[in-house]
């Protein structure tokens, strides 16, 4: 079946469960791929992808044909992420302000690897870090807005984006054995 965004969207409107199906099919893989940067694991990510697609199928008959259909899905996707994590951590604002890690932070490390290993290592991160890098490296966000986002301070959402920068640092200088030393010709 060939997809027609317009149509689909009609059927979604009119509760057609075949256009259901077919928008799910069509968004589900890139979508997932969303969740899977919010969530601690797959199985978590899979969860916040179905309660994705039940408030895009509530909300459906709010998209206003102005913009991309797929970034609209996005950011209910990213609301859905933003609001399962708000609501499963009750320690939310704790481990924002908990110490952070205070390794030396290099960009070049995070060159070396590949998208995979970034997800991998993004899924490592405590909650706080996790989403904060989320919203500012991926989806462009900038720390006023997730400031609001998330009912944290500004400047929490700064210090948490430098920890998460360093964590990753730490874990890939461990992972890749890469050393503070310059390099040495041979």
């Amino acid at each position: 079946m060939v997809y027609v965004e317009k149509d689909i969207i009609q059927g979604c409107v009119e509760g057609k469960r075949l256009s259901q199906k077919c928008l799910y099919e069509h968004f589900a893989a890139k979508m997932l791929g969303v969740c899977i940067r919010y969530a601690k694991d797959r199985a978590e990510a899979e969860d916040m992808l179905q309660e994705g697609f039940i408030k895009v199928f509530q909300n459906i008959t709010k998209f206003k044909h102005e913009g991309s259909f797929e970034g609209w899905v996005r950011r209910i996707m990213i609301f859905t992420a933003i609001n399962w994590f708000k609501h499963r951590s009750r320690k939310f604002q704790e481990d924002l302000d908990a110490e952070g890690y205070d390794a030396p932070y290099d960009d070049n490390v995070v060159e070396k690897i590949a998208a995979k290993e970034i997800i991998a290592l993004v899924q490592q991160m405590p909650e706080g870090y996790r989403m904060i890098f989320n919203l500012y490296a991926i989806e462009g966000y900038n720390h006023r807005e997730i400031a609001s986002l998330l009912g944290i301070a500004e400047g929490t959402s700064k210090s948490q984006y430098a920890r998460a920068k360093q964590f990753m640092q730490a874990v890939l200088a461990k992972h890749y054995q890469i050393l503070n030393e310059p390099f040495q010709e041979t």
